[in-house]
């Protein structure tokens, strides 16, 4: 089967909807209002959309891989932000090595957990 896909856009969920929405901004995705309940984050072709709904067991089941160009730089520019000293119950945990590359990982203010990450 031929997809020919040109996007995959995970639904994520929200404890605090504007709270969230503030901590994207701050992570520097770029976001396209959908209405009072739902936003579009941007990162050059890449998307997510937020929701302003909240399911304990979902969002703390949900995990996001994002591959970066150079994750060392990526996490230096994390680390600039100071994310979790401007928003409770944000953690930045830092760079693993593994078999296939390396890559840290970032708790949001609802509990997704982000990982970012680069390929050997």
């Amino acid at each position: 089967m031929n997809h020919n896909a040109k996007s995959i856009r995970p639904f994520i969920g929200a404890k605090d909807f504007d709270t969230s929405r503030r901590f994207y901004q701050d992570l520097g995705f770029e976001e396209t209002i959908l209405g009072n309940q739902m936003s579009v984050f941007k990162s050059g072709e890449m998307s997510f959309y937020l929701q302003n709904a909240y399911v304990k067991d979902w969002v703390d089941n949900t995990m996001i891989f994002m591959e970066v160009g150079d994750v060392d730089r990526f996490y230096d520019e994390l680390l600039e932000l100071d994310l979790p000293g401007k928003y409770e119950n944000v953690r930045v945990t830092p760079i693993r090595i593994e078999n296939w590359g390396k890559e840290c990982f970032l708790h949001d203010p609802s509990g997704i957990l982000w990982h970012f990450g680069e390929f050997n």
